[in-house]
């Protein structure tokens, strides 16, 4: 007779799951059993992680790289409780995520027993659209049924608790047929809303009207990217992206803008400033500062979830529904305008802002400028590559310096902005993509907290992989250098060392101790050649590059904008005055 932990991974199979990521504990050992039991070359795959955070980030790379639900399983109490991070990184950036949660026994639930946690409770904000507990085997098919149903749905988190003497017990794999039960089944249509043709129409009255469009698209908008490039030449306008938006249109076309907001290009600020039109497509970018002035522009946007509509800037027109289908239903209503300085104004500002980066990735670091680990690696990067970033510095460079070209992927923490998932993200993406070349871009105080951890992971699994290619790029620059920046731009304060240094550590010596590739690059000009031998390594490479942490991780524009703030915090007797100063000067701002 089969168990209920063998129906659970039964039915999850049957929602298309290959793969579970997890750490094993005793509230789940009936579901560990039952993995070990499975047969055949369809058998659901057990990824042991090395911590149950590290096992909800992969769940929410896996989303983010596949389309797919992303699953993770944690024991009862530490471990569910050790979850909470990756699960709120896939809430804030919409990925459909189901976590599988053990729990002690029902006999002990309210005696204060070992480990107990109120897990419902626990849950009930980041899983808040479905958490429930098994309370006997009748419930457990439309339990699991309900979590992917409605993590794939609506684009969320979602959890199931089963009690570890649940786990052991006959399977009921069909309910008796009495009044109480109920008769749930798998599958999902993906929504594909549009919005109704008078809607419709006045969306494309605000957009034909305008003179001076501007778009701006976010994660929201991928598999959208013909429609909004088709959009884009009807209305002769410039495309902004938001951070998870990177890959959702080309670099390499004239009118992407690039990044918006404090890590975003002058180019993107600039067509947010002078446009008298805004199409919002996909995107909840939170900083409006950045957006037109309320009242500069007439706006229209469109999103698959209505109660994010018209959160940002007032709309004229909102627009629920799937990007790629609402603008496919747009297209015919629109007309093609020829307002070509406009447009032509976008792609000068482009170029522009295209050299300038160049120019600061080219000046001198102690010992190497971050930004050119990153414009050195933008011409290499492989066709097919995925790339994942971490916050901070990094995510940064990774928005400024990368273009991004046709079949790339790319993501990064967005909403959460959580140190930690670069490597559990590439990790997710190796596994789920074994033949495609995968980057991870992370500082090292993230190596510190969980990167270093993956590589365990990595060294592992890596020897599975058709193409074995996966780069960590570590920037060592012993400092928590985003906040120390925040520190000095945003308060006026000196860097607080206590805070802010991190111990120095040879990430590419412990790499080579895994097995794996490495290199320590102190040397700029030596920058080209080391990303040619990792990418062409054979095996997982960490390049770990000595970097400067004095260069302020913004774009020129934004360094001018803060120069007083730094100079009030050098004034204060900031110890790295003299390197902040230049690496200001350097950047544009002045000394």
């Amino acid at each position: 007779m089969a168990t209920v932990g063998d129906f659970m991974l039964e039915r999850i199979k049957q929602w298309g799951v290959r793969r579970v990521y997890g750490y094993p504990g005793d509230g789940i050992n009936g579901i560990l059993a039952a993995f070990g039991r499975q047969e055949g070359d369809d058998a659901i795959e057990f990824v042991q992680t090395r911590h149950e955070e590290m096992a909800a980030f992969m769940a929410c790379g896996h989303a983010k790289f596949t389309d797919e639900v992303g699953v993770c399983l944690a024991t009862s109490g530490p471990g569910a409780i050790h979850l909470l991070n990756g699960l709120y990184d896939a809430k804030l950036d919409h990925q459909p995520v189901v976590a599988i949660v053990g729990q002690q026994k029902r006999a002990s639930l309210g005696a204060s027993y070992q480990q107990e946690v109120d897990l419902v409770t626990l849950f009930k904000d980041v899983a808040g659209e479905f958490v429930q507990m098994a309370s006997s085997p009748e419930q457990v098919r439309h339990l699991i049924d309900r979590a992917f149903r409605i993590a794939q749905a609506r684009n969320c988190v979602t959890c199931v608790i089963v009690p570890n003497d649940i786990q052991e017990e006959d399977a009921v794999r069909t309910p008796p047929r009495e009044h109480g039960s109920t008769f749930s089944g798998v599958g999902i249509a993906r929504r594909a809303l549009v919005a109704s043709d008078e809607a419709l129409q006045a969306a494309a009255d605000v957009l034909n009207a305008g003179s001076k469009v501007a778009i701006l698209a976010g994660a929201g908008a991928h598999g959208a990217t013909d429609e909004l490039i088709e959009v884009a030449e009807l209305l002769d306008a410039g495309i902004a992206k938001a951070l998870l938006g990177k890959a959702v249109v080309p670099d390499d076309i004239p009118f992407c803008t690039g990044t918006i907001g404090m890590i975003g290009t002058e180019a993107s600020e600039r067509v947010m400033k002078e446009c008298d039109t805004l199409l919002m497509v996909g995107s909840s970018f939170p900083y409006a500062e950045f957006l037109p002035q309320e009242g500069q522009a007439r706006a229209v946007q469109i999103d698959i979830d209505g109660a994010m509509l018209g959160l940002r800037y007032p709309m004229d027109v909102n627009l629920a529904g799937d990007a790629a289908a609402t603008l496919r239903a747009l297209i015919p209503l629109l007309k093609k305008k020829d307002q070509r300085s406009w447009r032509e104004r976008i792609e000068r500002n482009v170029e522009q802002s295209w050299r300038t980066l160049e120019e600061r990735a080219n000046e001198a670091g102690k010992p190497i400028n971050p930004q050119r680990a990153f414009s050195e690696l933008s011409p290499r990067m492989p066709q097919n590559v995925i790339l994942t970033g971490d916050s901070g510095s990094v995510a940064a460079w990774y928005a400024l310096h990368l273009r991004i070209k046709r079949g790339m992927l790319a993501s990064l923490s967005g909403g959460l902005a959580t140190m930690g998932s670069a490597v559990p993200y590439a990790l997710a993406a190796k596994m789920a993509h074994p033949g495609r070349p995968v980057i991870a871009l992370a500082g090292d105080g993230a190596m510190q907290m969980n990167g270093m951890n993956g590589l365990l992971t990595i060294a592992r699994h890596w020897q599975r992989w058709s193409d074995p290619t996966l780069v960590v790029l570590v920037l060592n620059n012993r400092d928590l250098n985003f906040v120390t920046w925040e520190q000095r731009g945003m308060q006026g304060e000196p860097k607080y060392a206590p805070s802010q240094q991190l111990p120095d550590f040879s990430y590419a010596a412990f790499a080579h101790m895994l097995g794996l590739a490495g290199e320590r690059v102190e040397d700029p000009e030596q920058l080209g050649a080391a990303w040619e031998r990792a990418l062409s390594a054979g095996k997982p490479f960490v390049l770990e590059v000595l970097s400067d942490p004095n260069i302020p991780p913004f774009p020129p524009h934004i360094v001018a904008k803060q120069a007083e703030q730094y100079k009030e915090a050098i004034a204060k007797g900031d110890a790295e005055g003299a390197d902040v100063q230049r690496g200001m000067g350097q950047q544009g701002a002045g000394a």
